[in-house]
């Protein structure tokens, strides 16, 4: 690895752990209208939005641990590019924090470090395996991302388009896994992702 990339690899790692990452595309909740919210829904879309930050801090380490050990350019560059597009929803999940007068997880380095390691290993199995490894998350967070919009408040449509576009890229982050030849992981594996995804967003939710 060039020292031009280890440090930009370096700094992607502090923005996305300390919440201060830039978007490429604007918010897709910037149009819309601040809805008045109570104190517990105030709360509890904070809670949902750290939770949604913590995943894509997870993302960016997971991808960024993939893209690292890849060894097909496609799948670098897919890796590379999903991780792009993710640095725009850590950057909305954290503003859309900051506006309800929220903080990121105090757990952020604990969570980065993991998916890293996760995702270094991933990458270390070979590229089918390693889109594997992408299309399970992506589809993980499409599903959990679903039940978000179940949950927040009708009237909150600033959080709401936020969520939806999330929801899209990530559709379209395992899609493109899939055609480039991901293959299918085995169930126990799928169901410790699982598992640890539910530990996640339980503590996330509230530290």
């Amino acid at each position: 690895m060039s020292i031009d990339r280890f440090i930009g690899e370096f700094d992607r790692a502090l923005r996305a752990i300390a919440g201060v990452a830039s978007a490429a595309r604007a918010s897709p909740g910037e149009s819309k209208p601040e809805a008045p919210l109570d104190e517990h829904d105030r709360a509890h879309v904070i809670g949902l939005m750290r939770v949604n930050h913590v995943g894509e801090v997870c993302a960016q380490a997971l991808y960024q641990g993939q893209a690292l050990t890849a060894r097909d350019l496609r799948a670098r560059e897919t890796l590379e590019q999903a991780a792009r597009e993710e640095q725009d929803h850590l950057a909305w999940s954290a503003d859309r924090i900051r506006e309800l007068g929220g903080r990121p997880s105090l757990l952020n380095p604990f969570w980065y470090a993991g998916s890293l390691a996760m995702g270094a290993v991933a990458g270390a199995l070979g590229d089918r395996w390693n889109l594997a490894f992408l299309a399970e998350t992506e589809r993980q967070v499409e599903e959990h991302l679903t039940g978000h919009l179940e949950k927040l408040p009708p009237t909150d449509e600033r959080t709401r388009a936020i969520v939806e576009t999330m929801r899209a890229d990530e559709a379209k982050h395992r899609r493109t896994a899939v055609t480039l030849g991901a293959a299918e992981l085995p169930s126990p594996v799928r169901a410790a992702m699982r598992f640890a995804s539910k530990v996640m967003t339980t503590v996330a939710y509230r530290i």
